[in-house]
């Protein structure tokens, strides 16, 4: 059950734990990443698995995207169901079930995936022949240097050639650094962009090698777009954090040139004990993921977030002048990575007017949440 949140009742009256999107933030993020990217001359289609809402999904295409990605097919059925109508699965799918899936989701919008094996061509065929009618764009993945998904970049032609003789449409290649966004300094991920276009571009050699030509590339994400942006080789821009903005990826230097986003989704939390040197918060990993590291507390760099298991948050002061909260305070957490947090929560609280004097607006459903197939 999602916590407590009166709809036109002061942000104070939300529950807690909770998750809170400042919706005046996100939408300024979403703006700013979209005017980037027309100033830029390329396609956004920001990657859903982070907010994993068909609403925000809508705002994001309104804002001039042209569609969005996920990584699962589930989490593609549960926002085209929800009305999203153009999607990328940007992720290998190989199970003969869940291509009969995604065949059958191919029928109901459109609808692209990524592929990076033989197999998984020839299953897809098959998948594509139980449905008539139905289309799908493909997308040859290569490995630019995440060391995941992805084929040789060598192999890209003879890949691109199988999926055009399986009689499916090829629309050019998946290109992701998922390494490269969290790369602290802008120079050190301009140079792993650098080497992610030299594959990129041994990719399309090899796919003119087999006469076919390569419509686009697709990749990028919130912390290195402006690199790829600047290489003149990917067309359509991937970024998925910049909408809430995470404290891992604010970690990161600033790129000259790119967009400030700003935080925009917070755990909303509430000091339930204290002592001399610490206060204790209701939000543990039952609330907020910690995959890359823990939150950081809101507004108050003086104060230090420690691990106190799956219920609890411990504050501790980082200075003998600091001031720890008192017991009943409030206190507002910026998640270290937005995306599984947001999984952990069936709704999103949306604030308007800012955290300290907003008033709920709107419940936003997790429609996409705990799709893993």
């Amino acid at each position: 059950m999602a916590p407590v949140a009166p709809i036109g009742q002061p942000a104070a009256a939300i529950d807690t734990p909770a998750l809170v999107v400042d919706l005046d933030a996100m939408e300024r993020n979403i703006a700013a990443m979209a005017d980037d990217a027309r100033r830029r001359g390329l396609r956004l289609r920001p990657h859903a698995k982070t907010h994993k809402s068909a609403w925000i999904a809508a705002q994001q295409i309104a804002a001039g995207a042209v569609g969005v990605c996920v990584q699962k097919t589930g989490e593609a059925e549960a926002l085209a169901a929800a009305g999203v109508d153009d999607i990328f699965i940007s992720n290998e799918v190989i199970d003969a079930g869940k291509l009969a899936r995604v065949a059958a989701l191919a029928c109901r919008c459109r609808l692209a995936l990524a592929v990076d094996s033989a197999l998984g061509i020839e299953r897809l065929a098959a998948a594509m022949l139980c449905e008539p009618g139905a289309t799908i764009a493909v997308f040859v993945e290569i490995d630019v240097g995440q060391g995941r998904c992805g084929a040789d970049a060598t192999q890209a032609g003879v890949l691109a050639r199988a999926v055009a003789d399986a009689g499916l449409s090829f629309a050019g290649l998946q290109a992701y650094h998922g390494r490269a966004q969290h790369l602290r300094s802008s120079a050190e991920r301009a140079a792993a962009i650098g080497l992610a276009a030299e594959r990129v571009r041994l990719a399309q050699a090899a796919i003119a090698a087999q006469g076919l030509a390569c419509p686009l590339i697709s990749g990028a994400g919130t912390g290195s777009f402006v690199h790829e942006s600047e290489s003149g080789l990917w067309g359509e821009l991937q970024a998925g954090s910049y909408v809430f903005m995470d404290r891992d990826y604010a970690d990161n230097a600033p790129t000259d040139g790119a967009p400030r986003f700003e935080h925009a989704l917070f755990v909303k939390s509430q000091v339930i004990s204290r002592s001399a040197d610490r206060a204790i918060v209701d939000a543990g990993h039952k609330c907020h993921a910690i995959d890359s590291g823990l939150p950081g507390v809101w507004d108050a760099p003086e104060l230090e977030f420690g691990n106190g298991g799956d219920e609890h948050g411990i504050l501790r002061r980082r200075s003998v002048s600091a001031r720890l909260p008192a017991l009943g305070e409030t206190v507002w957490l910026v998640p270290g990575h937005c995306d599984p947090t947001v999984n952990l929560h069936d709704a999103l609280i949306g604030v308007r007017g800012g955290l300290a004097r907003g008033v709920v607006e709107r419940l936003i459903a997790v429609d996409a949440r705990g799709r893993l197939t």
